[in-house]
């Protein structure tokens, strides 16, 4: 693996007590970074601070409690990283999950939940930490194949995954003359929280008990991922790490797919 020395730079991952977000700030930490996480459940955030810094003892860390979908919260999320770090050079913009509806099932408020989380959970972070974006920064979004290849059961989350794309693009297109890169994922199937209590929930309804390993197996071969199995929230993260630093200096307005082969688009 390319070594990087981030040391003197500071990361901010949105989302960052479990999954994805908690696999980046273990890896901005581990090249030498100060890091600041933010997540909504209290709880489940300083489980995600306790880990980190056992980890990585002597490294910078600032975690807060906040919902990127209240202005107020997000605003003072940043205050707290400005005090604190003075400055920001990468900037993860990775929370929300997935709604499982059709069109004829999915409500009108179900819509705008949906999208105000896809949209907001974007927009606003990136708008209160913008100002402290310094030198070469970058910004990277955790976005879904889903905005590329739909899935009929999953309308709304599609929907605004497609208008996230465009966001990524839009923004990187704006902040090119200011020197920040935009960039994003799009995640196939990784392992987190919701799919393991989708994996509970399957132990209580069937007589069947198949291992974590079986049950993502089997799914991954009905939904034909060709590498065979359910993603690791590390291999998303290395794709954020390398959108985020200096390693794809010249990348802006384009997207890595970590999906296992599962996307059918060329």
């Amino acid at each position: 693996m390319i070594q990087i020395d981030l040391s003197g730079h500071v990361a901010v991952v949105t989302g960052g007590s479990s999954g994805i977000g908690f696999a980046t700030a273990r890896l901005f930490l581990q090249a030498g970074a100060s890091v600041a996480i933010c997540g909504r459940d209290g709880a489940r955030l300083e489980a995600a601070q306790a880990a980190l810094a056992e980890a990585f003892p002597q490294a910078p860390l600032l975690a807060s409690r906040c919902d990127v979908l209240d202005a107020e919260q997000v605003n003072a999320f940043a205050a707290r990283v400005k005090q604190r770090f003075g400055r920001v050079d990468m900037l993860v913009n990775n929370a929300g999950q997935g709604r499982v509806s059709t069109f004829a099932d999915t409500a009108d408020d179900a819509w705008r939940d949906e999208l105000e989380l896809k949209y907001f959970s974007i927009i606003r972070p990136t708008r209160a930490f913008l100002p402290m974006l310094k030198d070469a920064p970058a910004i990277v979004c955790v976005n879904s194949l889903l905005a590329l290849q739909p899935e009929p059961h999953m309308v709304a989350t599609s929907s605004a995954r497609a208008g996230v794309l465009s966001l990524v693009k839009s923004l990187a297109t704006e902040l090119a003359p200011q020197n920040i890169r935009v960039n994003s994922i799009l995640i196939g199937i990784v392992e987190s929280g919701q799919w393991k209590r989708r994996y509970q929930n399957y132990l209580k309804e069937n007589a069947e008990q198949p291992s974590w390993q079986q049950w993502t197996a089997e799914l991954a071969r009905k939904k034909n991922i060709p590498l065979g199995r359910f993603g690791l929230p590390e291999e998303a993260a290395q794709a954020l790490f390398y959108l985020a630093t200096p390693l794809s200096s010249y990348t802006t307005g384009s997207h890595i797919d970590v999906s296992g082969g599962f996307a059918r688009h060329v």
